[in-house]
Order: C-alpha cells, then structure tokens, then sequence
C-alpha cells in the first residue's frame, strides 16, 4: 500500500531517517534528470528556431492552400463549368430523343448559339467533375457519330463510381470497339462493364454481349456461363427472355 507522511512529520527512529534521505535522494535524481532534458530540448530549439518556424510555417501555409484552393478556386470554376455545361447537355438529351440526331451530336460537342460545347468544357475546366462528366458525353456522342477513336479516348478518360453511368462508360468503349472489328478488346470491356456492379440493368445486359461476343471468338464454354448466369440470377431482365436460345447454341458449340 502507498504511503504518504504529513506536513511536518518528523522521522521517529533511525530507519525512518534513512528512508528519508533515500527518498530525497531519488526526487532529486528525477528533478536533475527533467532540468536536463528541459535544457536540452531548449538548447535544441534555440538552436534550430529557424528551421522549426520554416517547417511550421510550411505545413500552415500548405493546410491554407488547401482549404483556400478548394474554396476560392475549386468551388467557383467548378459551379462555372456546370453553368456553361447546360446548353450542351440539352443539346446532348434532344440528340437522344429527338430526329436530328447528328447535327444535335456536332452541337453537344462544338457548342452552340455562343455556348460551350463538351470539348470546350474538358479543355476550359481541367480536373473539375464537370469536365470528367463532359468525358462520357464527348465520348458517347462520338460513338453515335460513328468516330470510334475518339469514342474510346474520351470514355477512357471518364472516371466514375456511379451505379449506372460508370458499366456504361465502359461498355460503351466495348461497343466502339466491336465496331472497329477488335473483338478481344470488346470482350474484355464487356467483361469489365458486367462485373463493375451488380444491378438489374447494366450486368445482364454487358453479360449478354460478353457472352455474343465470346461466341463469335469461338470461346463457347465461356459464352455459356454468361448466358447461364443471366438465366439464374437476372430472370427479369431484359436479356433472360432471349437468352435460351443463346445457351442452347452456346452448348452445342461446347459439344454439351
């Protein structure tokens, strides 16, 4: 048990003079221990005040510059992008829906009625998510114009953890490429676009062109387990109602 003597106790005998002195003797040890460690780290401080500052300072300097840059700079160019992206994603939509498709395509791109198009916002708006975005739609656009390279140069560069937009973007690289008659490469796209989510829209479907694809490179086996898979766990889907016939064909190809 901890023991402490009162204020003013006087040591009794012999032994407890002795512990005294031990006692005071190991206080005094700590004490001169700290005095010197303290003088040290003074002396290490005075010595080296100026490059202490230097680096306090530079780590000041840089958490401000963050915090500035992400508020002053980021933020403003950031909703500026969204603004001058408007016109050219309503261009984009009515190329989707509406008849004239091509020159909708061009004006999406190139901009209209003094507006930026997606071109401009990826070159004007470097690293915001605006242009990132403008990415998937320039590449898109290209795609439907039928200028496949550019197509897959801009999907390439689109960068997104979406649901939806991001197996798209990359199944839209592998239809590109199916059109530029690189069939392995289209596969492997497809591939990448159905395992990127599991959903019931874009797995089946990118299941279901993996496993055309597959077949017309002779990869049957392969092919089969797509079209089985679609059958199992996407019954709903678009692509199940179709699907028997492609695993019926798949399995006579794999001479099952």
């Amino acid at each position: 048990m901890a023991t402490y003597n009162k204020r003013g106790y006087k040591p009794k005998n012999k032994v407890e003079k002795e512990q005294n002195i031990e006692v005071d003797s190991t206080t005094a040890e700590v004490f001169n221990t700290l005095d010197e460690t303290a003088s040290k780290t003074e002396a290490f401080v005075a010595k080296n005040q100026k490059y202490i500052y230097i680096v306090i300072g530079l780590v000041a300097v840089i958490v401000l510059g963050s915090l500035g840059y992400k508020e002053f700079i980021a933020k403003p160019k950031q909703i500026s992008a969204m603004n001058d992206m408007f016109q050219a994603q309503k261009y984009f939509d009515q190329a989707v829906t509406g008849v004239e498709k091509d020159s909708l395509y061009n004006l999406a791109l190139n901009g209209g009625e003094g507006k930026f198009g997606m071109l401009d916002i990826i070159e004007e708006y470097s690293g915001t998510p605006s242009a990132n975005l403008a990415s998937y739609y320039a590449g898109t656009a290209y795609l439907r114009l039928k200028d496949y390279k550019k197509a897959v140069e801009h999907l390439e560069n689109f960068k997104s953890d979406d649901e939806i937009l991001a197996p798209i973007a990359k199944g839209n690289i592998g239809d590109a490429f199916v059109q530029l008659n690189q069939q392995e490469e289209a596969l492997g796209f497809y591939e990448e676009a159905a395992e990127m989510r599991n959903n019931e829209y874009t797995t089946p479907m990118y299941l279901f062109k993996a496993g055309a694809i597959a077949l017309d490179l002779g990869k049957a086996d392969k092919a089969l387990g797509y079209f089985e898979r679609i059958k199992e766990d996407f019954p709903s889907s678009n692509e199940a109602s179709k699907v028997d016939v492609f695993i019926g064909k798949a399995q006579v190809l794999a001479g099952k």
